[in-house]
């Protein structure tokens, strides 16, 4: 279980400090990503490659962000981490989020792991 905290530890440090290139390092080339949001998926992407494009594009929104990880639990294929969610806007998103404005959350991610120890399923809720 201690590389798969070091993974996940890994991927949450690239998100903090916006390296996307260190976020996808563990990442599987199949890699399947949704992000859920009051029980709906939200965004899903199929592929590292997809992934990467998308975390790209998704820098420019935020001036600062932070996942802090709260709690951490492993079961047979995967782990739950569960994190405190800060971040501030960059630009405008709609009527209510505007340029400057600070958003905070709580949420949880899933991790899927294949047997080399790669991502295979990433699941973002909040």
């Amino acid at each position: 279980m201690k590389i798969r905290e070091e993974i996940i530890k890994n991927y949450i440090d690239g998100y903090n400090s916006f390296n996307t290139e260190m976020m996808a390092r563990d990442l599987d080339e199949q890699l399947l990503f949704e992000n859920i949001s009051n029980g709906n998926v939200t965004d899903s992407l199929l592929g590292k490659q997809e992934f990467i494009n998308q975390a790209e594009q998704a820098k420019s929104i935020f001036s600062e962000r932070h996942q802090k990880i709260t709690s951490i639990e492993h079961f047979e294929n995967h782990s739950e981490i569960n994190i405190d969610y800060t971040a501030k806007l960059s630009k405008d998103l709609s009527p209510e989020l505007n340029i400057g404005d600070s958003i905070s959350l709580k949420g949880k991610s899933i991790f899927e792991f294949s047997p080399e120890n790669k991502i295979i399923v990433l699941k973002d809720i909040s």
